[in-house]
């Protein structure tokens, strides 16, 4: 097998967007992969998104839903976060977000399971010198102290958020999608004020009254990171994860919010939870290469605007 970094260095990734040969400082996004799944609770198989990931976006033509092309949008794949172990790795996933963020690039990271996400917001928290917003969308609250003994697991990505500098409370957070609830996590939420809507208030609600509240609730943040994992979507448009949960977000009303989300000042995000060997027809990694392009999408079309 190829090298991953001689892999992201092929100008056809990503529908022939990646410029290997251009300096970080010259393109638009950056996107990289942390390729770990030893913080999983259930069943393995997000360390091969990344790279299975790359491996369909050679056919694929740079244009969105809207019929919109964005095939001047410079990408550069930067290959996989490295490390013998998950502290090397989640310290280069640190590092490489942290450059990223310096040239003030929007970056998209390719997890892995949902911890993966942690060494993104340590990055960011270095970054910053100001409160930043997260908004999580996902089946989980990923609030749980620990599991199983881990506090780096997937079920704690957002409660190692809340004890960074600048996160100062479950204000900073916004969850979207949430079916399921740990018991770990039940006196987190009976006991303060959590900014969620749930699939089940999605679909009472509808998408335009889920994107004004969120917009509302996170507008007064400069830096605003989105987590995707997944499982925020319903088995039957995302099969392949570790712990998907029957009553999620159909890919319509996803795909509707994230286009609004992107009013808000979206410095990064990340998709996590994609598992290929779980799911045959690979539902769930087409799912995620549609959100990836999809996001850039908007992406390309503020930078047209403020041009």
């Amino acid at each position: 097998m190829k090298n991953i970094k001689e892999i992201a260095k092929n100008k056809k990734l990503w529908a022939g967007l990646n410029k290997p040969e251009m300096d970080i400082k010259d393109v638009d996004v950056v996107i990289f992969g942390v390729p770990f799944d030893e913080g999983v609770s259930f069943r393995s198989g997000t360390k091969d998104a990344p790279d299975e990931l790359r491996n369909i976006t050679y056919t694929i033509s740079p244009t969105t839903e809207n019929f919109e092309s964005f095939q001047d949008l410079k990408v550069l794949d930067l290959g996989n976060a490295e490390g013998n172990d998950r502290t090397e790795l989640f310290n280069s996933a640190e590092e490489i977000t942290l450059k990223i963020l310096k040239e003030k690039k929007f970056f998209t990271m390719i997890g892995g399971d949902h911890s993966t996400t942690i060494p993104i917001h340590r990055a960011i928290d270095k970054y910053v010198d100001e409160q930043f917003g997260i908004i999580h969308i996902d089946a989980h609250f990923d609030l749980c102290d620990d599991m199983d003994g881990d506090k780096l697991s997937h079920g704690s990505t957002e409660r190692r958020a809340l004890e960074l500098n600048n996160v100062d409370s479950l204000d900073n957070l916004f969850f979207i999608g949430v079916r399921s609830i740990e018991s770990d996590e039940f006196e987190i939420y009976n006991n303060n004020n959590v900014n969620v809507i749930s699939s089940k208030e999605i679909n009472k609600i509808g998408t335009e009254e889920t994107i004004k509240t969120v917009v509302d609730k996170m507008k007064k943040f400069k830096y605003v990171y989105i987590t995707l994992d997944i499982d925020c979507l319903d088995p039957a448009y995302a099969a392949g994860t570790g712990t998907p949960k029957f009553g999620g977000m159909t890919s319509r009303e996803l795909l509707n919010i994230l286009e609004g989300l992107f009013e808000l000042p979206i410095i990064g995000m990340d998709i996590v939870e994609v598992a290929p060997k779980l799911d045959p027809s690979l539902t769930a990694l087409f799912a995620a290469r549609r959100i990836v392009t999809e996001c850039w999408g908007h992406i390309y079309r503020k930078m047209k605007n403020v041009r």
